[in-house]
């Protein structure tokens, strides 16, 4: 009788939550990610098209490993903006500590600023890399004398590996380091910026 009540209690919890969510849905900023997406994925891979190609073994060997940790760093501010504390950042914006005031608005914005990172930044950084990684194969395949299709199957394994165990890695870092990851790139940004509007 008691777990059926604590059960219920769990539901209409969730129903609440839920409701909160339907109502802070963004409309305007799904429409504005999807077309930064876009726009962004187009130039890139279209760049990545155009240039890889003519790339050597090395070159496009530099860019994939470029692309794999760029796209685990991303990911790393992604989740610590998530899992960051805000009294810790409000204390120091109240102190006008360098940096704060932008970690106070990341944190605000955190589903939107975890979406970017993590999502926007992490496909363009896979389409790339994949580019890339057949690239590579193709190089390997003609130069070792190996069947296309395995290299391909080999590399794409390889860079997808390294992608998800960086991520991995990366993701339990930032949930441990989060305040301090948060804090060090708002003053990276605070740099940059000096308006009023992120």
């Amino acid at each position: 009788m008691k777990k059926n009540s604590e059960l219920e209690n769990l539901k209409v919890q969730n129903r609440r939550k839920e409701k909160i969510r339907k109502e802070l849905v963004d409309k305007k900023w799904i429409l504005k990610i999807v077309l930064i997406t876009f726009v962004l994925s187009f130039l890139m891979s279209f760049i990545s098209e155009s240039t890889v190609p003519n790339l050597n073994l090395i070159g496009g060997i530099l860019i994939t490993l470029i692309f794999i940790i760029l796209g685990i760093l991303f990911d790393i501010i992604g989740v610590s903006v998530t899992a960051a504390s805000p009294k810790v950042f409000h204390s120091m914006n109240a102190r006008k500590v360098k940096g704060a005031n932008i970690a106070v608005k990341f944190k605000k914005n955190s589903e939107k600023v975890s979406s970017f990172c993590c999502d926007v930044v992490g496909d363009i950084c896979g389409v790339i890399s994949g580019s890339t990684s057949v690239m590579i194969a193709g190089s390997l395949s003609s130069k070792l004398e190996v069947d296309l299709f395995l290299m391909t199957l080999l590399v794409t394994a390889v860079v997808a590996s390294l992608t998800i165990g960086g991520k991995a890695i990366g993701k339990s870092f930032a949930i441990n380091k989060c305040d301090i990851i948060l804090y060090e790139f708002s003053k990276l940004v605070s740099i940059f910026y000096h308006g009023n509007k992120i």
